[in-house]
């Protein structure tokens, strides 16, 4: 530089001293982008973390209102007056008995990994089950935020079952009936279908990936299989079908069906376990098949006896409900609309054709609309499932209309699977409990109405 003029040298001496400071300030700065990036990082996934996991506790929330007042209010209305509070209780104390069952065998035999039909006892008392995600069933929320989610399935499905033995089943008989039902044909399915392992289970390698994104195989065709299993062992009710047996307030079985309606948001787009797409998919498809359904079996009612009825209508909701269950994650809207147009005229027709010519005494239809419109959907998801909804395999062909053939098969096992396992588990409870303590109440107590009988109150004083 010494053949350079002093205004230029000392622009070269500025220039470099920049340089200098620049390098200086970057090495210094460094540090605290990383930090700030890592920072910013932790913040996103905390935000997602508190989302997924609100919507997750709101969906619990949901799925527990379908059973208490949802499912009890339809039930409860659909019977005699002399059975109201009788019918309300089997939802009620299904609640509380099957969250302490849950809590101490339930969640593991249903969710540890244990072998490809029931899980191992590592969450008995739920052990283990804490504040950190389980990333093979909901990495963004708690491991307890998910176990709680699950339970409220596990309570309303054998509460589903009540509905065909209502009015005639022994109170100690129906506890006993429960809790060992869902020993032997609940935690037992829900893992084979949804367990780390499971056979069944599509997401997790199952040897038979099934699809099941709510509960079509683990909740309806098991609880509506059982449930004709008991019909048809404790007989029909006295009187039937010779006297009347209408319901005693469509009202209450009106309420009940729109608590049950809305309260199935947190059953299907809940079982989505993360705010997201997915769990949008999930809600709209549910809507949208529930309401035609609705409508298909109004339509098919009309065609039949002339007249619409309110029944038929809250009772194709249900239907709807049902068959869309197992699909809901993985149908768009337009098939969600076939799925449940199918399942409301179908369902119609099991109830007011089929159960009328074998002439068992399902009470309140559960095997009519939860075993068979379970059956139904199960069938039609491994039809209309498609990767663009939920791309549960890798990129490959989901369903039937997808490339999938195969996948018809699938679903056709896991429903035999939940058929034998409902039929045979069902029967072998049901003696066992028959030589305990007693499944079906005497005579002179079935006439005199299960409030009084079982429980020394009526659901309608009015003299008080």
């Amino acid at each position: 530089m010494g053949n350079l003029s002093v205004p230029v040298r000392r622009l070269w001496v500025c220039a470099l001293f920049l340089l200098a400071a620049g390098a200086a300030f970057a090495q210094n700065a460094a540090p605290d982008l990383e930090k700030r990036l890592n920072d910013l990082d932790k913040a996103t996934k905390a935000a997602q973390s508190a989302g997924d996991n609100a919507w997750m506790l709101t969906s619990a929330a949901l799925v527990l209102m379908m059973t208490g007042p949802g499912l009890a209010l339809f039930y409860g209305g659909l019977v005699r007056s002399k059975n109201v509070l009788s019918t309300m209780m089997h939802s009620f104390i299904l609640m509380c008995t099957v969250s302490v069952l849950w809590a101490v065998v339930g969640y593991s035999l249903s969710f540890a990994e244990g072998n490809a039909f029931i899980g191992d006892l590592r969450y008995a008392f739920l052990n283990g089950v804490g504040a950190a995600p389980n990333a093979d069933y909901g990495a963004t929320v708690p491991h307890q935020t998910y176990m709680i989610y699950q339970l409220m399935f596990a309570i309303i499905t054998p509460a589903l079952i009540s509905g065909a033995f209502a009015e005639r089943m022994k109170f100690s008989g129906m506890l006993l009936f429960s809790t060992l039902w869902s020993l032997v044909v609940y935690f037992p399915m829900a893992h084979m279908v949804w367990g780390k392992g499971g056979f069944f289970n599509a997401a997790l390698g199952g040897k038979i990936p099934a699809l099941d994104f709510a509960g079509g195989t683990v909740v309806h065709i098991t609880s509506g299989v059982s449930a004709l299993v008991c019909a048809l062992y404790l007989g029909k009710r006295a009187g039937y079908p010779h006297e009347s047996m209408r319901p005693h307030s469509l009202v209450l079985s009106t309420i009940g069906a729109c608590l049950l309606w809305v309260g199935w948001f947190g059953f299907n787009a809940g079982s989505a376990v993360a705010a997201n797409s997915l769990a949008t998919s999930a809600f709209i498809a549910t809507h949208f098949a529930t309401a035609a359904a609705a409508l298909g079996w109004l339509v098919a009612e009309t065609l039949k006896t002339g007249k619409p009825s309110v029944l038929g209508g809250i009772s194709g909701a249900v239907a709807g409900l049902v068959a869309i269950t197992p699909a809901s994650g993985f149908v768009k809207p337009m098939p969600a609309m076939i799925i449940g147009l199918a399942a409301g005229i179908f369902c119609y027709l099991m109830v007011s054709v089929v159960k009328s010519k074998f002439r068992y005494d399902d009470a309140l239809d559960a095997f009519g609309v939860h075993g068979m419109g379970g059956t139904l959907g199960a069938l039609l998801t491994g039809v209309f499932a498609v990767k663009e909804v939920n791309d549960i395999f890798a990129g490959k062909p989901v369903g039937l209309l997808d490339g999938n053939s195969g996948q018809l098969l699938n679903q056709a096992a896991a429903v035999a699977a939940a058929w034998v396992l409902g039929i045979v588990g069902t029967w072998l409870i049901l003696k066992v409990v028959d030589v305990t303590v007693g499944v079906r109440v005497e005579e002179q107590q079935e006439h005199e109405g299960l409030d009084l009988s079982l429980h020394g109150e009526e659901g309608y004083n009015l003299d008080a």
